[in-house]
């Protein structure tokens, strides 16, 4: 089966959304269980910890071991994120310029 999918150049956050609603229908990837999905940005996120620190100076990860790139595991990151919006029919722009126009009102502190 030739794939369908098309990320146009220069996409917005709302394009890449779609685009990864396109992905998981026509790879069969789950697209209605939100607490699989859950578990499943988890793993990538501990993937993305370990390519951090595979990265810091002084970092080590265990022998034999097949730590991903930062690039690669904040892209899978984003891949998950973006489903579990379209899992609650959520935009992700909207979504973060909601939570922007909170954040401008906040007065921050530093520790």
């Amino acid at each position: 089966m030739e794939s369908k999918l098309c990320l146009k150049e220069n996409p917005t956050l709302s394009d890449i959304q779609k685009y990864v609603k396109q992905m998981k229908e026509e790879r069969g990837f789950n697209t209605t269980d939100k607490v699989y999905e859950c578990m499943l940005l988890g793993e990538e996120v501990g993937e993305l910890f370990a390519a951090v620190r595979k990265n810091m100076k002084g970092g080590s990860v265990g022998s034999g071991s097949n730590v991903g790139n930062v690039e690669l595991e904040l892209a899978d990151v984003l891949i998950y994120i973006c489903s579990l919006a379209n899992m609650h029919n959520l935009d992700l722009e909207t979504a973060f310029r909601k939570k922007e126009e909170i954040n401008q009102q906040r007065v921050w502190k530093r520790l």
